[in-house]
């Protein structure tokens, strides 16, 4: 499986975004198992669940073309199906399953995870509902985790890489230190790499240096991975940055639980950046997040030569408004705007941001200064169709905003003085206008 050719990440207006309902096959006979995760898939996941009962209603079911089944769980014995032909069916069908089952021993165990089956999860304890709710979690979650896998040897990178699939991963593969680099520098959702100790062009240890030395451990973590008998290679794969440490042949389950962990605190500090990513009144991204993020857009648009602008938005006369109304009125107005400025940007690939008080930061991607303005100016006429409830009376804004193109690397600061600048100009033009380098550079050829 080769390198895929890089595709650029949306950069939404902002941390809120509609999210399709994923289905589920939930193949089971039990009444009482049906009625408990059908309502905790609904409630906790919120998963559109599908039961089926028999093997007859699944062929039924799952025969429709276009089914969009995300995953099943799937109990091996049925009424008309006791000898697992319900997952039969299924894995003909390349329906990733989780086996919810009474009894599992040794040689069934081996059975199913040589099948691809994803987990399987025994009824015979008290805990059977929350770990198979658990595992459903966590294989959903799994499908937006991108994995980098770097190994020599071709046939022990598929194994490994299959292995990651069937957990429903998304896997790239490298053969060397420096192409894993490349893909690294290529592909930035990249979350997790795995490292064998023996390449071509170095050693994993080596590799592992480089990239914790280049990239943030709250964003990307390593296993280091070795078939050596050498007791000190786990060591120097930790004192090298990894996180963890597996030994070569590993059982399928063990490398599951390792991954599962390391994902786990990848997540829990995607959410405490979530919190710090976004402004407390109006629900879009803050000044923090911006700056954050903006330098990564720059750098990646520059490096692909791609067009690019700023902008920075201000509300018209903000401070006499507050004097005149009060501050509760005043915040009305400000989550009236973001809420409107979300909704313009809705599905862009644009980054929207409430940089302090009454003024909004836009990243334009795939626009030039020329075309930001003609944008931003729909945009300034869009708002000042708001109408805002003070009391009894119904208040209009008009919005400033000063735009100005990104052709070069600089310090971001740079970028945002250049649109404030055309911000000012804006504003000692009369307000409610847009001002930018295009627009300037266009009235200097008259």
């Amino acid at each position: 499986m080769s390198i895929p050719k890089f595709d650029a990440r949306v950069w939404d207006m902002g941390p809120s975004t509609r999210q399709i309902a994923q289905k589920i096959l939930l193949v089971e006979d039990s009444r009482m198992f049906v009625s408990m995760l059908s309502h905790r898939f609904r409630s906790e996941l919120s998963l559109e669940v599908t039961v089926c009962s028999s093997l007859k209603m699944l062929e039924d079911t799952v025969g429709v073309a276009g089914h969009g089944f995300t995953l099943a769980v799937v109990n091996l014995n049925l009424p008309d199906a006791v000898y697992g032909e319900a997952l039969d069916f299924l894995l003909a069908q390349r329906l990733p399953c989780i086996v919810f089952t009474a009894s599992a021993d040794f040689d069934m165990r081996s059975r199913l995870m040589e099948r691809s089956v994803i987990d399987y999860v025994l009824k015979d304890n008290p805990q059977a509902v929350d770990n198979l709710v658990s595992s459903v979690r966590r294989t959903i979650a799994n499908s937006k985790i991108t994995i980098l896998v770097v190994d020599a040897v071709p046939m022990a990178r598929k194994l490994l890489v299959d292995s990651l699939e069937m957990q429903q991963f998304v896997v790239l593969e490298a053969a060397t230190g420096l192409a894993a680099i490349e893909a690294l520098d290529r592909q930035s959702d990249i979350e997790l790499v795995i490292i064998d100790h023996a390449l071509t062009d170095g050693s994993g240890c080596e590799l592992t240096r480089q990239i914790t030395h280049r990239h943030n451990s709250d964003r990307l973590r390593v296993i280091g991975l070795s078939a050596s008998s050498d007791r000190l290679a786990a060591t120097e794969f930790l004192q090298a940055g990894a996180t963890d440490f597996l030994r070569r042949p590993f059982v399928a389950e063990e490398l599951q639980c390792r991954i599962a962990r390391v994902i786990d605190t990848l997540s829990q500090l995607k959410i405490l950046r979530a919190a710090a990513a976004v402004d407390y009144l109006t629900g879009l991204y803050n000044r923090r997040y911006f700056f954050d993020q903006g330098p990564r857009i720059v750098e990646d648009c520059l490096r692909r030569t791609k067009r690019l602008s700023i902008g920075i938005l201000d509300i018209d006369h903000f401070k006499r408004l507050n004097d005149t109304y009060g501050h509760e009125i005043g915040d009305r107005v400000l989550k009236a705007v973001a809420t409107q400025l979300q909704a313009f940007l809705q599905g862009s690939r644009n980054l929207l941001a409430r940089i302090g008080g009454e003024e909004f930061a836009i990243m334009f991607t795939d626009m030039d200064s020329a075309d930001a303005t003609i944008f931003c100016d729909e945009l300034r006429e869009n708002l000042s169709a708001l109408k805002i409830k003070a009391d009894d009376e119904e208040l209009r804004v008009s919005v400033s905003i000063g735009v100005a193109a990104i052709n070069a690397r600089e310090e971001f600061g740079n970028y945002l003085n250049a649109a404030d600048q055309f911000l000012y100009m804006a504003k000692h033009r009369g307000r409610n206008l847009v001002y930018s380098d295009a627009k300037m550079a266009a009235e200097a050829e008259l």
